[in-house]
This record gives structure tokens, sequence and C-alpha cells, in this order.
């Protein structure tokens, strides 16, 4: 059943509805600015330690570097990178002593611009953010004063579980068609077909892989550029995952996509409506372009889907998302 079908033409209806049913305002405080970070416990994290077997890494970060995938897209570059001084500058340039001298450089770029986390003051319902708070009020040009990035810093580490839905339902190619809306029950059969390592547990965190990265990649190589990865068809999350994305009692989840729901989004004329679900009203953690090919290969060679995760953002005060360097220890 397509969400037409379950529920209606309206997405403005069906925000609210699934609003109503997967909310987690309060749950844990009037004043809380992790989300469902705070299924992610110290026990969760202890455990997550002894999954740690082989010790191989795996750095899960698109490259940051003027390449990347972005268009420009409100306002959103790839990152400008400025050396301030190089190894060509003497000591008699730097007013420096006895020889010394060093290289320094800076960086431009949208927070949300590769590797990411959409933070809890990324996206409102109607003006209201995470935990019923006035967006106007909470968000302003001096940044995020309730749920800023900077809160997530420390938490962000725990079990990593890939749902490799590409693999999973393709077949051979490993790859999902753009505008593939996942479903509920595609996650359920990725979980069964993987096996007990890749059980979803209350605090995980779920990286989901569609294979769309892989085809870019693939056309990259052939000089085909990005193409339209930034904002452009993708498979991707159904809206009728929200209540399988509330009652699992995740702490985040990433995708290898631009925007971790399927797009074109399935209510026509909608933009992002799950996201209009996740951020604000369960207050769920989103990580988009996260790179899940090599952690993948890996998990189908040795039938192990989880894995320790050190997730954290780069703890930028008010923030309403961050570039990550995710690693997964396997």
């Amino acid at each position: 059943m397509n969400v037409i079908d379950e529920y209606g033409s309206d997405p403005e209806a069906a925000i609210a509805q699934a609003a109503a049913r997967c909310s987690n305002w309060n749950r844990w405080g009037a004043d809380d600015a992790l989300g469902t970070v705070n299924f992610l416990d110290d026990k969760v994290r202890a455990h997550a330690a002894t999954l740690v077997r082989k010790g191989a890494t795996y750095s899960l970060s698109l490259p940051l570097d003027e390449n990347g995938p972005q268009n420009g897209w409100k306002r959103r570059v790839n990152p400008v990178h400025t050396m301030m001084s190089t190894g060509q500058d003497t000591a008699a340039q730097m007013g420096t002593p006895h020889g010394l001298t060093a290289a320094d450089d800076a960086v431009y770029m949208p927070l949300q611009c590769g590797t990411q986390w959409d933070g809890l003051g990324h996206v409102f319902d109607h003006g209201i953010g995470w935990n019923g708070r006035r967006g106007a009020e909470i968000v302003t040009s001096e940044g995020d004063s309730a749920t800023g990035i900077e809160n997530l810093a420390a938490p962000l580490v725990g079990r990593g579980v890939l749902l490799d839905v590409g693999r999973a339902l393709a077949g051979e190619t490993g790859e999902l068609d753009d505008a593939y809306p996942i479903t509920a029950d595609d996650l359920r059969t990725t979980i069964e077909r993987q096996g007990a390592t890749s059980d979803v547990r209350r605090g995980d965190i779920v990286l989901v892989r569609t294979g769309q990265l892989s085809r870019v990649r693939r056309g990259m190589d052939h000089g085909e550029g990005w193409g339209t990865y930034a904002g452009g068809p993708a498979p991707g999350l159904s809206f009728g995952t929200a209540d399988w994305l509330y009652g699992s009692e995740i702490a985040a989840i990433a995708t290898d996509t631009w925007g971790f729901e399927v797009r074109p989004n399935e209510f026509p004329g909608s933009f992002q409506p799950l996201h209009q679900v996740a951020l604000p009203h369960i207050g769920l953690l989103v990580g988009e372009m996260w790179d899940l090919d090599a952690l993948a290969e890996d998990c189908a060679l040795d039938g192990t889907y989880e894995f320790l995760l050190a997730a954290q953002p780069l703890p930028f005060t008010g923030a309403v998302g961050s570039p990550v360097n995710p690693v997964a220890v396997k």
C-alpha cells in the first residue's frame, strides 16, 4: 500500500496525524535538548564497546573539498579551503625566529554540505520545533539556544547497525532505483535476510544503505559528476516509516542519500514531510550523505552488521547541523 492509499492525498493532514501518533514531547522533560539520543544511555554504550572483534575501522564520511555534491541550493556550497600561510613563506616574512615557519589554513562551509547530522533545531512544523518550542524564539540570528548541536558532542557513541536495503532488495546491483520508497516492511525484510546481528534495538544508531551513492560514484568515474545527487530523485525512507522510527526507539538514523527520505516525496507538491515529523515531533537525529559502501562490503563478507560507531558532531555552539566523520569499528 502506498502512502496516498493509506493517508490520503493531503500531506498536511497526514503530517498532523503522524505527529500526534509519534510525539515524544516532554518524554525527557521540558528542557530536553537530546531527543531520541536519550535512548543511547550508558548501558547501551557499554554494550557497544564489546562489539569490536577485529579492530577494522571505516570512515563513513565523504571528503570535504570543492568537489563535493552541492549545487548551491539554499546557499549550500561545497567547502572552500584557503591557505593562510604555506611552506613557501619564509621566517623573515612570518617574523619568526631561528628559521621556524608554519602552515595554517581555514575553511568556509555550510555545516550541512557534506556528511552531516540534521540537528533538532533544523526543521519546524508550522513554526514549532522539538518538544513544542516556538522556532522563532529558540532559533534566531544568534543560533539555536535550546537544542544547539553542541549538546550532542559527547553522547553519540554507541551500537551502529547497518541495514543494507540495497543488497537485500535489489539483488546483484545492490542499488535501489531512484524514487524507491523504503517501507517499514522493507526494513524488516532486510533485518530478516541479514540475520540476528542486524536486529534493531533501543538506543541504536541505524544506518540505511540504499546504494544510490554507489551508483553516483560510478557515474563520476565516467565523468558524469554528481548529477542530481544533491536534491534530485533518490531512494529513501517512505513517509509511512514514521511509526517504525518512533516505535523502534532508535537514537538516530542516517542514509547514503542527500535527503534521507524518498525523492520525489510521495505526496504531490510536498517537501520533506518525513523530516517534519521526525525532527520536531519524534526528536530523531537524522544523518545524510554518509558513505556506507566500504562498511557494507565488510558486513556482507563476514555477515556481521553491528559495530561500535562514534559519530559525534562538531560542537558549534547554537548550530542546527554539523559535519561529522563517523567511524565504525568492527
